[in-house]
């Protein structure tokens, strides 16, 4: 069963009536670095304990998918009953993205290179995860891509003294690559030692997360540049990893890694 925030304590309410606490805190990102703050915020509505959520998740309107490294796992949306999890092997999984009735997953080697990345995708009928796209040469590890009309958005990552390395590819429905887009130094800096690990459109906007900071960056891919713009950002009950759309609440779903939650947010306006 999915535990629902009460937003007037604060905290979450179980289902028994129990205050299980507010979701571990984190930094947030942002100010240090000199990012413009929105003027609102993503609150979390709910939760569902999942011990394979420590990657990314995903929500249908009656499914919920919590994403490992190594397989997704599904369940009821209403009880919160785990009803399958993923046939394939996997090594690194990072965010999941659902197109046309099927779980579209980032896979990687990461740690080790050369680099190797490919695209997995799940049956959630059979729950078979198999490879649906492999890069060539990719440039980087591939932490999350997306289907927006004709085009594949793909975020390939690199870390420590490489993080500005990290790049967003796009790519037509052949996978051809059609541009590419590098990221600002004060957005590379808000990383710490990661990259973005988790994206998705908002309309016109990527709204994407970090590794471990409790924010959400709202970007601007500008039609001329080749350089991302941030418009801005705003505090996150996830801290950082893969997060989805929400298409029964509009808002959105990700995790919490070190409570193996998978959280439920939408956006509020301060």
């Amino acid at each position: 069963m999915i535990t629902r925030c009460n937003r007037s304590l604060n905290r979450f309410i179980g289902p028994a009536g129990l205050i299980v606490g507010l979701l571990a805190a984190g930094g947030t990102g942002g100010q240090q670095a000199g990012l413009p703050q929105g003027r609102a915020a993503y609150v979390a509505t709910g939760m569902l304990p999942s011990p394979h959520a420590t990657q990314a998740a995903a929500a249908a309107e009656r499914f919920v998918y919590a994403i490992s490294n190594s397989a997704v796992v599904k369940y009821d949306r209403a009880t919160g009953k785990e009803l399958g999890k993923s046939r394939g092997q996997a090594e690194h999984l990072n965010s999941g993205f659902l197109w046309q009735g099927k779980l579209y997953c980032a896979h990687s080697n990461y740690p080790r290179k050369p680099h190797r990345s490919d695209l997995r995708v799940l049956d959630p009928g059979t729950m078979d995860l198999t490879i649906f796209h492999t890069f060539a040469e990719p440039p980087g590890s591939l932490t999350w891509a997306v289907r927006r009309g004709d085009h594949w958005w793909c975020h390939f990552a690199h870390y420590g003294a490489d993080k500005g390395k990290s790049i967003l590819v796009r790519y037509d429905a052949r996978w051809q690559e059609q541009a590419r887009w590098t990221y600002p130094a004060a957005l590379i800096a808000d990383w710490g030692n990661y990259s973005l690990s988790g994206g998705i459109w908002d309309g016109d906007r990527l709204l994407a997360t970090g590794h471990d900071r409790k924010a959400i960056y709202r970007l601007r891919v500008p039609a001329g540049g080749k350089v991302v713009e941030v418009i801005d950002v705003v505090p996150s009950p996830f801290p950082g990893q893969g997060i989805a759309a929400d298409p029964q609440t509009g808002g959105l779903v990700g995790i919490d890694r070190a409570k193996r939650q998978v959280v439920f947010a939408r956006l509020e306006r301060r």
